[in-house]
């Protein structure tokens, strides 16, 4: 490791085994109003008294532990069944209903042919029989082969 990164430059010299009893202000970045607020915070002079300190460990195994801990069976259970209800009461690929009783249309209904189905059928039939010259819809409504 290259120590020069990690101490101040007045610690360049001096082996690990030296720099565990220096003062908490040889490691760089660290002032001297903040090793003052860990004396006063917890007691730590030294380098090596931070590193013993038990909040730093548990913090360690805690952050430790959280990476390599997995959601518990029943939470992914009381998801996965969540979930489940959820797309059978409204499935992501059906399309919003019309109205609240239909939830599905597997085959759309019958329908009827405008055309011959409509309130003013026999007087657009008149109507097209005089602009065209014949009738466009056969006896009972249906459309005949040479029809517009």
């Amino acid at each position: 490791m290259n120590i020069q990164i990690i101490v101040n430059d007045t610690h360049h010299d001096k082996c690990f085994r030296e720099l565990v009893n220096e003062p908490v202000t040889a490691l760089r970045h660290v002032t001297q109003q903040q090793a003052d607020a860990l004396r006063d915070a917890f007691g730590i002079n030294t380098i090596a008294e931070l590193a013993d300190l038990k909040l730093v460990k548990w913090a360690r195994a805690i952050r430790t532990m959280a990476s390599a801990e997995t959601e518990p069976r029943e939470a992914v259970a009381k998801e996965t069944l969540l979930d489940d209800a959820v797309e059978m009461t409204f499935p992501a690929s059906d399309p919003v209903s019309v109205t609240s009783s239909i939830t599905r249309i597997e085959v759309p209904p019958e329908k009827v042919d405008a055309s011959s189905d409509h309130q003013n059928a026999a007087a657009i039939e008149a109507h097209n029989e005089q602009a065209i010259g014949c009738r466009a819809l056969g006896p009972g409504g249906e459309k005949t082969a040479g029809a517009a």
